[in-house]
């Protein structure tokens, strides 16, 4: 492109004017042979280098936290500083992904849930007895009830209709 420039008859100067790199640039492209190859630099290592094994090796046992694996490797000799290790932590980190939850909703009177457990023993006359619990969360306000019972269990069928009224009338 510079030689182009250069072969329309533009000066070196105007040139540079036009794409904004320095003068000396432009006259190293255009006296060039063929063009400048960018060189390869080499990259210094790090002071987190000898320890990054390390540190996803520990990663990928437990989620640890990027203070705790810091301590960890300067009792290992590491003398850099902590945000180069939570750089480090944050992009090696395993990412956990979390499912989408579809919350399904109802109308107003519509559903609810029920349940019927035995809560433990009472003594009722020198009887030891057995106590339950009828629990219901409507689907809507997600509004709760419980009612506690004193019989056995074949009397649950019995139980339900009553206290579904009784949820019906607090509303």
């Amino acid at each position: 492109m510079l030689r182009d420039l250069f072969n329309e008859g533009l000066s070196i100067s105007e040139i540079a004017r036009q794409t904004g790199y320095d003068r000396k640039t432009i006259r190293k492209y255009i006296n060039s042979e063929t063009p400048p190859m960018r060189k390869e630099q080499l990259r210094k290592p790090g002071k987190l280098d000898p320890f990054k094994e390390y540190i996803l090796s520990r990663l990928n046992e437990h989620p640890f936290s990027a203070m705790r694996l810091y301590r960890e490797i300067q009792d290992h000799g590491f003398s850099g500083k902590y945000g180069i290790v939570k750089n480090f932590v944050r992009k090696a980190r395993p990412k956990i992904e979390v499912p989408a939850v579809y919350r399904y909703e109802t109308k107003p009177g519509v559903q609810g849930q029920v349940d019927w457990a035995e809560c433990g023993k009472i003594e009722i006359d020198g009887k030891i007895r057995k106590l339950y619990c009828f629990t219901m969360v409507l689907g809507f306000s997600r509004m709760r009830y419980a009612e506690l019972y004193v019989f056995s269990s074949h009397m649950v069928l019995n139980i339900f209709p009553p206290c579904r009224n009784k949820l019906d009338r607090k509303n």
